[in-house]
């Protein structure tokens, strides 16, 4: 730090700088720097899987970490379908935007959001980072896709007023992500820098319609992109742009509530200038809570307040920019629910789904008659083919689909009866002829992995008794895709199920 000990106006600046900073840490119980650096007025933390045990242990920690700062922003990536936190263990009760967009039902949107905002405030959670308002205008894209409502803006429109009303009246703060639309991408900002390069009347049309009406809908915060829309900035990525983030966010959308970033480890943001000198662009931009990372450490913290402070003595920010920034931090964490006391967690954590809202979920499936036909035609299911593709860091490595649901179901189902197979990048398909009954291959964004459609492709040359479910996004000609699930929550996995045991028994109950 600059000054060891700081006191009066330095100490003053110091805590602000802090209240703009959300680090994440590794584990179940907050380390001892964190609780230090909140005491001093760190902003809060963000919760990511491993944080995460059990609904109790969540709520302690929860509890642990406001106690060190009654005004600490706890926030998760909690979007209620595949990115789940809470769920992280065992994959998440509830279908996915990209399901709620197929149905179509503004109260059933409303009532799943509301679901996990209740589960959030009963652990002590403040902040989600949902709904993803993102339109997903490319079905290459690797990060978005079953995490939007969906293709059309009007749709992704109303789907996402609903969800953060329904969500904010639980007294959890939503964010809508992200700003100003990371759709049509075909380029993991994880990884690297995508480039967004459409005409300013596409994004006012399409990428712009839904955060306008987040903004209606009174979300509390909007998060960025690490993306590059060259006809807003042609040098800075959104989270860094004063041009997209001042002129269009906050001047054109007449947004007034926190900005904050996208994490900030990763490389559409900081491959270039490094984390602590992307945290400096991202406050001079117009960020006022900068999200981290997963698993920072006090000395990443440091090198970030440092470079804050030179960079505010050098001129390059002024201090009046960090105090706005703070100030609408701490406005946020005032209005958050306390966390609840008590010894047991309510019920309604976890939602049960009775037969008919499986039906529902199973009607927004899109399945082509032939798999029909395959399913209709088998006494049993003889082989299931999993394709592991490598999840996207938002998604990590949460349980997901038929395996996550079968590994919690009471009792075994056609799943459990069949033979399994394996099939990832590393390791191809063996034998395709010689596997053993009816084929159901399962997998996420089958056609965008080469290994899953040679593995495909394989099967079908040597047999025609072959059913893919696509639990991602499907291309546009569903050449890999005979069934679409459009999201692979552990809900949409018992959907998968009772779809195929509705099939395989009408054809045992067929004359």
């Amino acid at each position: 730090m600059t000054v060891a000990n700081p006191t009066g106006e330095d100490a003053s600046l110091r805590r602000d700088i802090l209240t703009t900073l959300l680090p994440g840490f590794d584990g179940p119980r907050a380390p001892q720097w964190v609780l230090e650096l909140l005491r001093g007025g760190l902003g809060g933390v963000c919760l990511f899987g491993p944080n995460v045990e059990t609904p109790e242990q969540l709520r302690a920690l929860n509890a642990a970490l406001r106690e060190a700062n009654p005004l600490a922003v706890i926030a998760i990536d909690e979007e209620g379908g595949d990115v789940t936190r809470l769920f992280y263990d065992r994959g998440a009760p509830f279908p996915g935007n990209a399901v709620l967009g197929r149905i179509d039902d503004l109260e059933l949107t409303a009532r799943v959001a509301r679901a996990v905002g209740e589960a959030l405030v009963a652990t002590g959670c403040t902040v989600t980072f949902a709904p993803d308002v993102d339109v997903n205008a490319n079905p290459d894209n690797p990060v978005i896709g079953i995490r939007s409502f969906g293709a059309d803006p009007e749709l992704v429109a109303r789907h996402s007023a609903a969800w953060t009303m329904a969500l904010q009246s639980t007294g959890v703060a939503a964010s809508a992500k992200h700003f100003p639309g990371h759709g049509d991408t075909a380029t993991d900002s994880h990884l690297a820098l995508p480039v967004v390069d459409v005409p300013l009347e596409t994004l006012r049309e399409r990428e712009l319609v839904p955060f306008r009406a987040a903004i209606a809908a009174g979300s509390r915060t909007i998060m960025t992109s690490h993306i590059l829309i060259p006809e807003l900035d042609p040098r800075n990525p959104a989270t860094l742009s004063p041009q997209i983030l001042n002129g269009l966010l906050r001047g054109e959308l007449g947004f007034d509530g926190v900005i904050v970033t996208d994490a900030l480890d990763m490389k559409g943001a900081s491959g270039v200038h490094g984390i602590p000198e992307a945290a400096v662009r991202a406050l001079v931009a117009g960020c006022d809570l900068l999200c981290i990372g997963s698993d920072n450490s006090a000395e990443e913290m440091a090198e970030i307040v440092a470079a804050v402070e030179a960079a505010i003595a050098g001129g390059r920010l002024p201090a009046g920019r960090v105090r706005e920034a703070a100030a609408r931090v701490r406005a946020l964490a005032a209005e958050s629910v306390p966390v609840p006391a008590g010894p047991a967690l309510p019920a309604s954590i976890e939602p049960k789904h009775d037969h008919d809202e499986i039906a529902r979920i199973i009607g927004a499936f899109e399945i082509a008659d032939a798999a029909r036909a395959r399913l209709a035609g088998a006494p049993r299911v003889g082989t299931v083919v999993r394709i592991d593709t490598v999840a996207n860091i938002a998604v990590g490595v949460a349980p997901w689909g038929p395996f996550a649901a079968e590994d919690v179901a009471e009792h075994p189902s056609w799943l459990g009866d069949a033979d399994a197979v394996s099939v990832s990048e590393e390791q191809g398909l063996a034998d395709p002829a010689g596997l053993v009954g009816i084929v159901i291959v399962v997998g996420k964004d089958l056609h965008r992995h080469p290994f899953a459609r040679a593995a495909i492709d394989a099967l079908r040359a040597v047999r025609d008794d072959v059913v893919t479910i696509d639990m991602g996004w499907p291309s546009h000609d569903r050449a890999y895709a005979d069934v679409s699930t459009f999201g692979a929550s552990r809900l949409l996995g018992e959907a998968v199920i009772e779809f195929v045991d509705d099939a395989l028994t009408a054809a045992v109950a067929a004359p």
